[in-house]
C-alpha cells in the first residue's frame, strides 16, 4: 500500500511540474486597469482642498494616497517592518455621489476579538470609541458639497492583530457606494472619500 501511495505522489508531482513548464512560456500577466493612471496633483501636506476637486472618472475620484498620507501630521507614518503589512494607513478609495446623505456601517470582519475604532469626518471626531462586534452598527452623515473624508482609526488590534472590520457605505437611496474591509494596526487609519457634486 505504501508503494502505491508513493507512486501516486511521484506521478502527480511529475505531472504538475510538466504542466508548469508548459505554461511558463505562454503565461503573460494581464496589467491592472489602474496601472495606467498617473496622478497629476502636486504633493501636499494637507488633505485635498474641496474647492479644487481631484480628477473624476465616472464614479471614482483619482486621488493619490501618498499625497493624502505622506508628511501629513494627521496620519501616523508607515512602519518599515518587513512582513507586517498592516502597520500603515489604508486608502479605501474615493467615490463621486450626488446624494444628500450617506450611511456608513461597520462590524468586526473576523471573529469578535475586542477591536476598537475612532471615527472622523473631515478630520473631526464623530465617534470617540466604538467596539466592533458581529452585528453592523454605524451612522448617517449629511454630505457637504465637495470632499467628505471619513477616517477609521484603529485604537487597538484586539486579541488577534490587526484591527479588522467589514464596512459598507450607502447613498440616501440605500444603494451601496462601497463595501469592503480594512486591516490596520493600532494608531493607523483607513480612509474613504465621498465627493458630493
Amino acid at each position: 500500500m505504501k508503494r502505491i501511495l508513493f507512486l501516486v505522489i511521484i506521478m502527480s508531482t511529475a505531472l504538475q511540474g510538466y504542466a508548469q513548464k508548459e505554461l511558463k512560456d505562454k503565461y503573460k500577466p494581464i496589467p491592472s486597469k489602474n496601472s495606467e493612471i498617473k496622478e497629476t496633483l502636486p504633493p501636499t501636506d494637507t488633505p485635498p482642498n474641496p474647492e479644487t476637486p481631484p480628477l473624476k472618472d465616472g464614479t471614482v475620484l483619482k486621488i493619490n494616497p501618498d499625497d493624502l498620507y505622506k508628511n501629513n501630521i494627521l496620519y501616523k507614518p508607515e512602519a518599515n517592518v518587513e512582513g507586517i503589512f498592516y502597520r500603515r494607513n489604508e486608502y479605501l478609495g474615493s467615490y463621486v455621489t450626488n446624494t444628500a446623505t450617506s450611511t456608513v456601517r461597520y462590524r468586526d470582519a473576523a471573529f469578535v476579538d475586542g477591536d476598537k475604532i475612532r471615527v472622523y469626518l473631515n478630520d473631526k471626531v464623530i465617534k470617540t470609541e466604538v467596539s466592533l462586534d458581529s452585528e453592523f452598527q454605524g451612522f448617517k452623515i449629511d454630505l457637504v458639497k465637495g470632499i467628505n473624508k471619513i477616517d477609521f482609526e484603529a485604537l487597538n488590534e484586539g486579541s488577534a492583530s490587526p484591527n479588522t472590520a467589514e464596512f459598507q457605505v450607502f447613498d440616501d437611496n440605500g444603494a451601496v457606494i462601497k463595501a469592503s474591509q480594512w486591516n490596520v494596526g493600532t494608531g493607523y487609519k483607513a480612509t474613504i472619500i465621498l465627493y458630493k457634486e
